[in-house]
C-alpha cells in the first residue's frame, strides 16, 4: 500500500510495493522462495550437490573395488563391507536424520551432514588399509543419512507451492542421472588419477553445497515436530539391518549351519520383532505403523526394496566381473553399467 513500512533487510522506510520488488529480487514471495530466481536456483543447487554426491557414492565404488583389493590385498568379503557399511549406515539412520533436521533445523542439519559426509571422504581417500576404509565408508552413510532427507525437506518447506513439484522434479532428476553415472565417472577416475580420488571428489562438491545453503537456503522446522527423538527405535533398526547384513555377507564363504551365520540370523529375527512391536506401542515411532495402512505405500515400498536390492547385487557381480574375469579396465566397466 501507500504507508511507508520497513522491509525485511532493509535500513529505511519505504511504501509497501518496494518491499515486494525487493523481495522478487532476492528470490522470496510471502509463501517461500522463486525457483526462476537467482536465490532458488542456488537453493536448488545446493540440495542437488549434496544429494547427487551421496548418490553418485553410492555406485561410484563398484569399478574401484577390484583396485583397492589388489592395494589392500583384501578379500571379497571385505570388499563387499566397503559398499555395504555405506549402504548400512545411510538406510538404518536416514530416518532419524529426517527427524533430527524436523526439530533443529533442517538448512542446520544438512550442513552438518555435508561437512560430515566431506570430512568422511577425506579419511576415505587417505585409509591405509581396509579396516579403516570400511569404517570411513560407515561414517559416511552417516552424514549421508543427516543430509539426504534433509535435502528434500528443505525443497518441500522453501519454495514457494507452485514451484515445489518442479523443484522436487529437477533433485529428483539430476540425483538419479548422478547415481546412473557414478560407474562411469568411477572408472574414469580410477584409470586416470587413481581410486582414491572416488573419494576426494566429494570435497568441492560439498563445499559448492555448504556455500549455495548458507547464501540461499532459510532455516526450517516443523512446528509439528515430535518433542523427543525415538533414539530406541533407530537403534532396533540399526542391530536389524546389521545383523541381517552380516549374515548374509557371511553365509557365502562360511555357509548357512554355520554357528556364527544362525547366530546373526536369530539376532536379525530378534531385533526385527522388536522393532515393530516399538513402532506399535511407543508415542512418536521413527516409523508410524499408520503409513501402511496405505496400500500404495506399502506395494511402492516393497517393489523399491526389490528393484535396488536387485540392481545393487548386479552392479558388483558385473563390475567386479568384467575387472578381475574378463580383463577389462574401470572405465571400460563402468561405461558397461551405463544402459542399466
Amino acid at each position: 500500500g501507500r504507508r511507508a513500512i520497513r522491509c525485511p533487510g532493509t535500513r529505511h522506510p519505504a511504501p509497501g510495493w518496494v518491499c515486494v520488488v525487493i523481495d522478487v529480487f532476492r528470490g522470496e514471495v510471502a509463501d517461500g522462495l522463486v525457483l526462476r530466481s537467482v536465490r532458488g536456483r542456488l537453493a536448488l543447487a545446493a540440495t542437488v550437490a549434496a544429494s547427487a554426491m551421496a548418490s553418485l557414492d553410492a555406485t561410484v565404488v563398484h569399478v574401484a573395488l577390484p583396485h583397492i583389493g589388489q592395494e589392500f590385498g583384501a578379500s571379497v568379503s571385505a570388499l563387499q563391507w566397503v559398499l555395504t557399511g555405506y549402504l548400512l549406515a545411510l538406510a538404518s539412520l536416514i530416518l532419524l536424520g529426517g527427524a533430527l533436521g524436523d526439530r533443529f533445523g533442517r538448512r542446520r542439519v544438512f550442513v552438518i551432514g555435508t561437512i560430515w559426509f566431506a570430512a568422511a571422504s577425506l579419511l576415505c581417500g587417505a585409509a591405509p588399509n581396509i579396516a579403516v576404509l570400511i569404517a570411513a565408508r560407515i561414517l559416511q552413510g552417516v552424514g549421508g543419512a543427516l543430509l539426504t532427507p534433509g535435502s528434500l525437506a528443505i525443497l518441500q518447506a522453501s519454495f514457494r507451492r507452485p514451484d515445489r513439484a518442479p523443484a522436487v522434479g529437477a533433485w529428483s532428476g539430476l540425483g538419479g542421472a548422478a547415481g546412473a553415472v557414478g560407474p562411469f565417472v568411477g572408472g574414469g577416475l580410477v584409470d586416470g588419477p587413481g581410486w582414491r580420488w572416488a573419494f576426494l571428489i566429494n570435497v568441492p562438491v560439498a563445499a559448492v553445497a555448504v556455500v549455495c545453503a548458507r547464501v540461499a537456503v532459510p532455516e526450517t522446522r516443523d512446528p509439528h515436530a515430535a518433542r523427543g527423538l525415538d533414539l530406541g527405535g533407530a537403534t532396533l533398526a540399526v542391530v536389524a539391518l546389521a545383523a541381517s547384513t552380516w549374515a548374509l555377507t557371511k553365509a557365502g564363504p562360511r555357509g548357512w549351519t554355520d554357528t556364527a551365520v544362525l547366530v546373526a540370523g536369530a539376532v536379525t529375527v530378534g531385533a526385527t520383532a522388536a522393532f515393530v512391536r516399538h513402532m506399535r506401542h511407543t508415542r512418536d515411532p521413527l516409523v508410524p505403523p499408520s503409513l501402511f495402512r496405505d496400500r500404495t505405500f506399502t506395494v511402492v515400498n516393497l517393489a523399491t526394496v526389490l528393484l535396488y536390492g536387485s540392481l545393487g547385487v548386479s552392479f558388483f557381480l558385473v563390475a567386479y566381473q568384467l575387472q578381475v574375469a574378463a580383463g577389462w579396465s574401470a572405465l571400460e566397466a563402468g561405461s558397461a553399467l551405463l544402459p542399466a
